[in-house]
This record gives C-alpha cells, sequence and structure tokens, in this order.
C-alpha cells in the first residue's frame, strides 16, 4: 500500500474535520446537516482531500460506505490531529481566559431534572463563557457518535474505553404514596408485595429486581402491573396513589422530606447503593469546561442535605 508517489498533501484542517465527522456520522447527508454545510459541498471537499492525497479514503454506494485500508489509517491519524488541535487551543485559551466553549451533557432524564438543573443557575454565574447543551437518554449513548463531551451515568459502568470519575452513590427505597397505603394498606413482609400493585420498568430487567431481604433470597423480582421505560414516570405514578415503587434517593430524597412518598419495608431492604459516574473520553489533556463541569457537579451533589452519598 503506497500513496501517491510526489503528491503534495497540503489537506486543510476543515478538510480533515468534514472527513472525520463523515466517518464518525456514517451518512454523508447526516454529516452535512452536523455542520451546517449541504451535501454537495461536503461531497466536494472530500472529493478534493481524495485529490490531494492520491488515494480513495471512502468506497461510496447509494446504500453504504466503507474506509478503504489507506482510509483507516488516514482516519485514525485526523481524528488525532483535530483532538490535539482542540487541545492546544484550549490550553492557550486557559493562559488568559476562564473556561469556555460548547459543552454537550447527556444523561436519563429523572437525574437530568433532579440533579442537573437545579445547579445550571449557579453553574452559569460561575462560567459565564461555556455554552451547555444538555440531552436525556434513557440508554447508554456513544458518546462519539453523539458528539457529547460527558455522559453522566447511573450503575455499574461496562465501557472501558472511556475514563470516569465517580459523582457520588444513591439508595434506592421501596416507596409508596400516603394515600395509597391508606387505601390499600402497608406491606409488612416482601411477600405481601404480590398482593399490591407495583410499579415497574419496561426494561433493564435488572430494575426490577429489588434488593429485599426474604425467604427467597435477597433479591426479589417483581412483576410490575404497570411500567414505564424512566424512573420519573414512575415516581409521578406513585405519588399519584397507584401503586409501589423501588427508586433512587437522587429523584425521591425531597418527596420523602415534604411526606409525598413513604418509605415501607425499611427493615427488610438491602443497603443497595447505585454509583453515578460522569464519563467522558480523554486523550492527554482534558479540556477545562469539561473539567470544570464535573467538579462542580460532583461537589454540588454531595453537599450535606444534597441527593447524593
Amino acid at each position: 500500500m503506497t500513496f501517491a508517489s510526489g503528491a503534495i498533501m497540503r489537506a486543510t484542517s476543515d478538510e480533515l474535520q468534514i472527513f472525520v465527522t463523515i466517518v464518525e456520522c456514517g451518512q454523508l447527508s447526516l454529516a452535512a446537516q452536523l455542520l451546517g454545510q449541504n451535501s454537495s459541498s461536503v461531497s466536494r471537499a472530500l472529493a478534493r482531500l481524495e485529490e490531494k492525497l492520491g488515494v480513495t479514503l471512502l468506497k461510496r454506494t447509494t446504500r453504504s460506505q466503507d474506509l478503504t485500508e489507506e482510509g483507516v489509517i488516514y482516519f485514525d491519524h485526523a481524528q488525532r490531529i483535530l483532538q490535539q488541535m482542540e487541545e492546544a487551543e484550549d490550553l492557550l485559551f486557559e493562559c488568559s481566559h476562564t473556561p469556555a466553549g460548547r459543552l454537550r451533557v447527556d444523561t436519563a432524564s429523572p437525574f437530568l431534572l433532579h440533579c442537573v438543573l437545579p445547579y445550571i443557575p449557579d453553574f452559569r454565574r460561575t462560567y459565564p463563557h461555556i455554552e451547555l447543551e444538555l440531552t436525556s437518554s434513557e440508554g447508554v449513548i456513544d458518546l462519539l457518535e453523539q458528539r457529547t463531551d460527558v455522559a453522566l451515568r447511573l450503575g455499574p459502568l461496562s465501557d472501558s474505553t472511556l475514563f470516569s470519575q465517580l459523582l457520588g452513590k444513591s439508595f434506592r427505597r421501596v416507596l409508596a404514596s400516603p394515600e395509597y397505603l391508606q387505601r390499600c394498606g402497608i406491606p409488612q413482609v416482601p411477600e405481601d408485595l404480590e398482593r399490591h400493585t407495583i410499579l415497574g420498568f419496561t426494561k433493564p430487567e435488572r430494575l426490577n429486581q429489588w434488593y429485599l431481604k426474604s425467604a427467597k433470597g435477597d433479591l426479589w423480582l417483581v412483576k410490575p402491573q404497570l411500567k414505564a421505560s424512566n424512573g420519573e414516570t414512575l415516581r409521578q405514578l406513585a405519588m399519584r396513589g397507584e401503586g409501589i415503587v423501588y427508586l433512587s434517593d437522587f429523584m425521591t430524597h425531597e418527596d420523602r422530606k415534604e411526606g409525598r412518598l413513604i418509605q415501607i419495608l425499611s427493615d427488610h431492604t438491602l443497603p443497595e447503593l447505585q454509583p453515578i459516574h460522569a464519563v467522558y473520553y480523554k486523550h492527554t489533556h482534558l479540556a477545562s469546561r469539561i473539567r470544570v463541569f464535573i467538579d462542580f457537579l460532583a461537589q454540588k451533589l454531595r453537599e450535606p442535605g444534597g441527593p447524593l452519598t
């Protein structure tokens, strides 16, 4: 495999960015949308880059695109070059400025509502030059594909390619509203749950495993009569007296303080701590806007009376 003999390689950073974005998106049209350009301009830029290099980087058909052998090599280097350029700009900016730039943060909607949004006004006053973009995803996303800087993830981590920082931990408890308990009675042992309305998750199934000590063991797999895809929906249903729920303190600690939800089966509930991490890609230098956001949020969430321990 050789590059064209005598080729003068004068690829611009814009061309590198276009090429990398096309590969990461998997579609030229989607890359054009993300770059704020039309598809024909992006296609011409890719063609110019290939002409300068004297090789074909992408094999394209009407239905798919695949990197050539040369494209794989060039993509790896182009990614690193763009990352190093961003890191260099961040370092120079930090010498004379406060943290700035666009920061994309993704997390599950309940965590966003209860543990991120309450602190956003204070964060923006402290770091006015950071432009926040907040998104919510109930499942695990690909940070590169979604162009996300930081993801806040609940539960054990499985992706070893990411760096992480523990923000804190949260207990899960069995809860119900005073209205429901008055109407349906208070369960005294886990076996009593079989005679009650259970609120649970559509997926993953592990979220319907309640850590309760009983004659059946330490895990109680519930069979919900009413399911939802996220904890905030279940919280709202529980507060409306629709059934019994098993949720994390980070979204219910204020409800328990105010009496909107009451913990039940406390003597049978095992101390399950759900870890919550900030995850991100890190090469050699972590951008200051990412670092200050993670540190700020970790401090706020673990203050006395805060949602995490």
